[in-house]
């Protein structure tokens, strides 16, 4: 039993890393996204460029935060 349980949690540390380092790259990105594409203010980032969760994450949230900004009353066009 000890023997299962033991790559289990490995296995989930690991993911819960992953994700922790996505979502880290996504808000830096969404922020960085949305205050560049509405001029607001230069947003510094943690990044992480070598980590290729928190760059994906980045890349996702950018792209996001870019198009909310385009939907808000910020957009200056």
């Amino acid at each position: 039993m000890k023997q299962l349980i033991i790559p289990i949690a490995v296995f989930l540390i690991g993911c819960s890393n992953s994700d922790e380092r996505y979502d880290s790259g996504y808000s830096d990105g969404y922020a960085a996204g949305y205050n560049t594409t509405c001029k607001i203010r230069a947003t510094l980032v943690e990044g992480d460029w070598e980590d290729k969760n928190y760059k994906k994450g980045y890349d996702a949230g950018y792209k996001s935060g870019a198009e909310a900004c385009k939907k808000s009353d910020d957009y200056k066009g």
